[in-house]
Order: structure tokens, then sequence, then C-alpha cells
């Protein structure tokens, strides 16, 4: 390649010897490479030689520095001289001239230890050597600064970009680009909305808005701090919405109550519940509502089966808490008792027993009335299932051609008995209609025999008492 001198380079240094100062004169004459100068034309180049950097903003081979880009690029006290394309290492006592260069080099001043300080020498024969002047041209997007440097123009902040109005404008190296804000895309050279919300970006509720969008979270959950996730909030941890129980599910939360408590239609209250207002059979006798709970109870003269439902008649005869005296008998019934006079006959009747009288027929005052009276007693509850056998009776005796007819005399003024034979000796006593107490009924149940083989015919009575307790139990 052609090389070309750009410069002369004159070198001064003194030298002590004997006494005598002797400068000394060395020129040295610098060249660069022809193509990787700066030329008038603008010239591109690919690769420049050693010593050389491209600039790739202009094209154009830059010489490199040596002296600052290589550590320690001179040993021991030599001073590093930079050069186009290379480096010199001279004595720190050289001064160093251009020929084209200031018409005042400097020299270093001597010293009592032959270092040091820099003064001024002015040789009177130092040659000048002209140095043509060249222009530099730069690439598109550069332009050239006060230093003769190329620097990359901000097309802007100078307004020369042509970037439609909403978009906005990215400098770079030798250009621009236009771009759009974030939250928008490129439409036909239009920056449009993005609608983010198409693309799933939120885990529940997505409401997009111009260049963004907002996440939100339905009902009984709470924003995330990544902006666009949802968590469960647990309404249960805090105040207690909920009068009783409250129990936390994703999303929302749910009231329970108590046993005994129903919960009321704002879903959040508890309302007791009236047991007793379900059933009439909780309770044998009286059901008693209370707050989350009922109890029964039964009446006076009965005492609570094991069930807590169902009551028992207490029998105040056997545990002697009656107020019968010693003429009277103490009959139980459900619910109490009874204090009954100890049976007396009437005339022409003879006591056989407590509870039986007997007409004797040798008497003449027997002739029309029954052969025997016998006193019976018996409780029922109220309101009984009807038809239901409640006594039976039957004769003692049976003799060859006699037979028997069984029949209500007495008592069964509202017929709610009546009499049904089981048998040739015996009949069955039959409610046949409910009977509500407290009430006590007194049945004449007659057995009438009559014998065809002796002519005879004779009645005898039993005189049933019928307790009906107040209740059904």
């Amino acid at each position: 390649r052609k090389l070309e001198s750009i410069g002369t380079i004159l070198l001064f240094w003194r030298v002590v010897h004997g006494g005598m100062l002797t400068v000394l004169l060395l020129t040295v004459l610098l060249v660069q490479n022809g193509q990787t100068q700066e030329v008038d034309s603008a010239v591109s180049f690919t690769q420049c030689s050693d010593g050389y950097r491209l600039d790739r903003s202009t094209g154009q081979c830059r010489d490199i520095n040596e002296c600052q880009t290589i550590t320690d690029a001179c040993k021991g006290d030599m001073r590093c001289i930079n050069h186009n394309g290379g480096y010199l290492c001279l004595p720190r006592t050289a001064a160093l001239v251009l020929a084209n260069g200031p018409s005042n080099p400097t020299y270093p001043a001597s010293s009592p230890t032959g270092r040091s300080d820099t003064s001024v020498y002015q040789p009177a024969s130092i040659p000048r050597f002209p140095v043509p002047q060249r222009s530099l041209v730069c690439r598109f997007g550069y332009t050239l600064d006060d230093n003769n440097n190329c620097v990359d123009i901000d097309e802007c902040t100078s307004g020369t970009h042509q970037c439609n109005p909403s978009q906005i404008c990215i400098n770079t190296e030798g250009g621009y680009s236009c771009s759009c804000n974030e939250g928008y895309w490129l439409v036909d050279g239009q920056c449009m909305d993005i609608d983010e919300c198409r693309h799933g970006y939120c885990q529940q509720l997505c409401a997009n808005i111009a260049g963004s969008y907002s996440c939100q979270c339905n009902s009984g959950f709470l924003l995330n701090l990544d902006g666009r996730s949802c968590q469960d909030v647990d309404e249960c941890a805090g105040e207690n919405p909920c009068s009783q129980h409250c129990i936390n599910a994703y999303g929302s939360y749910l009231c329970r109550c108590d046993t005994g408590y129903e919960l009321n239609s704002d879903g959040t209250g508890c309302d007791d519940i009236n047991e007793c207002s379900f059933s009439d059979f909780l309770c044998q006798h009286q059901c008693v509502n209370e707050p989350g709970d009922y109890f029964c109870i039964c009446p006076e003269g009965y005492t609570m089966y094991s069930d807590n439902r169902s009551c028992q008649d207490i029998n105040e005869c056997e545990a002697v808490n009656h107020t019968c005296t010693e003429q009277q008998n103490c009959y139980n019934t459900p619910g109490g008792y009874k204090c009954l006079e100890k049976v007396n006959c009437q005339d022409p009747y003879i006591q056989l027993n407590e509870n039986h009288c007997m007409c004797h027929g040798e008497n003449p005052g027997c002739t029309e009335q029954p052969f025997t009276i016998l006193y019976k007693y018996m409780d029922t509850v109220s309101g009984r299932n009807v038809p239901s056998d409640i006594f039976q009776m039957q004769a003692t005796s049976r003799y060859p051609g006699a037979y028997y007819i069984f029949q209500i005399k007495s008592g069964n003024d509202g017929r709610e008995f009546y009499m049904r034979q089981t048998g040739p000796v015996s009949a069955t006593v039959v409610m046949t209609r409910p009977v509500s107490g407290p009430r006590d009924i007194v049945l004449d149940l007659e057995m009438v025999t009559v014998n065809t083989v002796i002519n005879f015919r004779g009645s005898s009575v039993i005189r049933l008492t019928i307790f009906v307790s107040e209740y059904k139990f």
C-alpha cells in the first residue's frame, strides 16, 4: 500500500558531557497507511492496519493510543509518545516538536540530579513542514462536533424524526426507532391499546383500561401483591359475622347453629327450634320448649321414665303415700288413688268376704234379688282405643240342663259398653266408645242362669266400678 508522510517529529534532548551541554536532534518521519487516513472523499473501510481501529460511525480508521491502552508500554525511566499507527519510548529529557506544531517546543530543565523540570527551548533552525488540511465526512445519522469528531444525531430531541404522534421516539446510534408505550402495540402505523383481559392476565375479574388493565377479585377474595391473583378472605378470622358458629369457605363463609337452633332467613342469625311444635309424640304428657332444647314433664301422680319422655304411674298405695283411713281400702289408679269404703252387705244379703255378698234362697226376701253380688274394680285411660275388651265374666259352676245369659243390667246409659258372650259360661265386656276421664263408671253385669230340667231361673251380679284416668296413660 502507498505510504504517505503526515508529519515530521523533531526530537531534542540535552546530554551533559564533560561539563558541556550537547543538544541532540533526531528527526522522525511518521508514516501512515494511505487508505486508513482521513480523506476528502467519504471512503469506507472494513479492516484497518495494525495500530488503527475502525470507527463505525464514520467508516474510517482511527489511531489507537497505545500509551493509554497498554499498561507499562515503556520500561524504566522512558516515557511513551503516541504517534499514528504506533508509539515511541523516549528519555524523559527529550523534547518533542511537530514540524507543523507550535513555535515554542518544551524541553525538560536541567537539575543537579540530571532530572526533571520542563523548560522552553527555541532552536533557531527548526524546519517547518506544512500539513495538508483535510475535511471529514460523517455517515448518515452523525454530524461533526467542534473537535472534528463524528457524533450521533439525536433525532428525537432535534425533532427530525418521523414517528407518528401516537408513538414514542427512541434514539439509537446513527438513527432512531418508533415504538409504542407499554400497553400498546403497533397496528398499521398507529399505536393501539392492548386488551390484556383477552389473555387471562387476571385470575378472576379483569378491567381493561387505556394502555393497561386492572385486576379485581370476586366478593370474598383479596387481591394479592402481584396485582393479578386473588386469595381467599377468612371472614371467620376477625369479628364473627355469625350469631353462633362461623365456617370459612372458599370465597365465602357459612354460619352454623348449635343443636336446637336453626339458621334464620338472613343466613347469619340462629333461631330457637320449638321442638314441641313438631309432634305430639315427643312427650307422653307435656313438652316444654327451652332455648336450644326441650324437656318433658309428667302430671302429678306420675314419675318420668328413663327415656325422659314417658310417664310412669306412682303407686301411692304401695308407697303408703295416701290419706286413706284404716276403715278404707286404698285402690291405686293412673295418676292417683281411691279410698274405697269397705263393702257392707245390706239386708237381706249376708257378707261372705270383704267384697262378696250373698242372698240365701231360703230367705223370702231373696226371691227377686240376685243370688250373689260381687264387687270388682278396674281402671282405664282416657281415650282408649275402641272396640276394646276390658273385662271377662264367667260362671264358676255348670249344672246339667242349664244355660247362661249375660247382660249389662245398669250403668250403661251412654251405651259405651256391651256384653259379648264368648262361650256357654263366659262373656266379655267390650268398650265400644272412647271414654274420657276423670270419671267413675259403675256397671252391674248380670249373669242369668236358666235350668229347664228343674225349672230354675236365677241371677248373679258383678258390680264393676271403672275408674277412668284423666290422661291417656
